[in-house]
Order: structure tokens, then C-alpha cells, then sequence
């Protein structure tokens, strides 16, 4: 836990240079008073100051940032890290030139570094707190990707009557699968298998 102790002659003040200091509102810190002010003889002579301690109530967002950087420092490589927020969460957005080794075989790589930042990030939200983790656009990538496998194995069931298993996919690509082909007119798609081996099957309605 990061702390600090600061002194004012009102605790008010104490508190006030505190969050100054590490340029947060109040809602960010638990506030220990250590002592009183006094006043001291004649008003002035022996007076003492307050004296108290902030202690900072970690952010999600900002543990899980760390907690990436930490990881990039450790590998030796530079990456930057660009956040937007939207109605499901927060996206943090990956750039550097070695994104091969973080992004992995189709991704998976990705999908398990999210798992631990959504870890991370949680261990410090009062509620469910949501992150994606994506590499220069890679899940956009990926998305049009599945849409258009979706498509093509589609029409290689109309042409021959028989179903097509895809190979085991994570919930999100598998949604994305059943989404493209939700409306077709003439195939439909269910999942079958357990996680992490649930596959996603194309058959004729």
C-alpha cells in the first residue's frame, strides 16, 4: 500500500497537501489522524501542527496498467498502452513493434494475458470491473476473420448437406461465429464440448 504522512496546523490542510501531493481527490485515500493540533502556550509557543496519514485506495484500472508494464520491463520490450472507455468497460489498446509474442497462435496468447489483467484489476474494484485487452486492432482483425469463415463454411454445408465442426474456440470468437450466421435462411449453428475444447457446429436447419 503506498502511503504518506503530511503535517498542517488544521487536519483539513494536512489532508489537502496530501492529495496535492499525489495529485488525487479525497475519495482516493483513507485518512489515519496521527495527532491533534495544538495550540501550545500563549497560542503559539509549543503549538504543534496535525499530523496524519493518507494511505491510497489502489485504482483497477491503474494496478492492471502497472501490472503490463511490469510484464513489458521484465521481457525487455516497449510497448504503449492506449485506454478508451466504453458501455462494457475499458480497452486497452497494445502498440510496439514486438506484438507477435503477445498476441500468440490466433490470438491466444491475447486472451490469456485479458484473463490476468481482468484478475489483477478486480482484486481492487468494489464491483465487476471489465478490461479487453487488444494489440493494434487485432481483435477487429480477427472478428472479420471468423465472419467470413463463418460465410464461406456455410456455403460448403448448403452445397453438401453435411454439418462442419470448427476447432475449439474461446466464448467470444464462438459468439461471434453464432452471430454472422443467426439470421442465414438455410444453416444454423449450436456449440458442443466442454471448455476449453467447445467447438462451434455449422449444420442445414
Amino acid at each position: 500500500m503506498k502511503k504518506i504522512v503530511v503535517t498542517g496546523k488544521t487536519i483539513e490542510l494536512a489532508v489537502k497537501a496530501g492529495l496535492s501531493q499525489w495529485q488525487v481527490s479525497e475519495d482516493r485515500v483513507k485518512i489515519h489522524i496521527l495527532e491533534q493540533p495544538s495550540r501550545g502556550l500563549f497560542g503559539f509557543i509549543g503549538s504543534k501542527e496535525a499530523k496524519v496519514e493518507l494511505e491510497l485506495i489502489p485504482d483497477p484500472l491503474e494496478e492492471a496498467i502497472a501490472f503490463l508494464q511490469d510484464m513489458f520491463e521484465a521481457m525487455k520490450i516497449s510497448i504503449t498502452i492506449d485506454t478508451t472507455k466504453d458501455r462494457e468497460g475499458y480497452l486497452l489498446n497494445m502498440s510496439g513493434s514486438e506484438l507477435g509474442i503477445l498476441i500468440g497462435k490466433r490470438g491466444q496468447t491475447l486472451d490469456a494475458l485479458q484473463y490476468l489483467v481482468n484478475i489483477v484489476a478486480n482484486r481492487y474494484a468494489n464491483s465487476h470491473f471489465r478490461i479487453i485487452l487488444d494489440a493494434e486492432n487485432f481483435r477487429d482483425r480477427r472478428k472479420k476473420t471468423l465472419e467470413e469463415l463463418a460465410l464461406r463454411l456455410a456455403n460448403r454445408v448448403i452445397k453438401s448437406k453435411k454439418e462442419v465442426i470448427l476447432e475449439p474456440m474461446n466464448s467470444q470468437e464462438r459468439k461471434i461465429i453464432h452471430a454472422e450466421l443467426q439470421g442465414h435462411p438455410v444453416v444454423k449453428t449450436y456449440s458442443k464440448g466442454e471448455e476449453p475444447n467447445r467447438r462451434v457446429v455449422i449444420a442445414v436447419k
